[in-house]
């Protein structure tokens, strides 16, 4: 009287290994689920944002490439930003 596990235990290690697998796959889906939760709820509220200085002075070199500031004001502009 073998039952379900056959003669050789091999159906008691196929097994072991679908459980592994299913703990895991529930263990990555509840770790997605709170990066996905995390991320959704920074985007609608900008003021958890942080501001990147980066971009900002990007956008800034970029006016002034264009012409639409001078130096005086590029430079004035650019050290207010280095300040905040």
């Amino acid at each position: 009287m073998h039952g379900w596990y056959g003669a050789g235990g091999g159906g008691v290690l196929l097994m072991a290994v679908m459980i592994v697998l299913l703990w895991s796959a529930i263990v990555l889906l509840v770790v997605y689920g709170v990066y996905l939760a995390r991320r959704l709820s920074t985007t609608g509220r900008p003021e958890l944002k942080r501001p990147d200085h980066h971009d900002a002075e990007g956008i800034l070199a970029e006016r002034f490439a264009r012409g639409e500031i001078d130096e005086d004001e590029f430079l004035a502009r650019r050290a207010a930003l280095r300040r905040s």
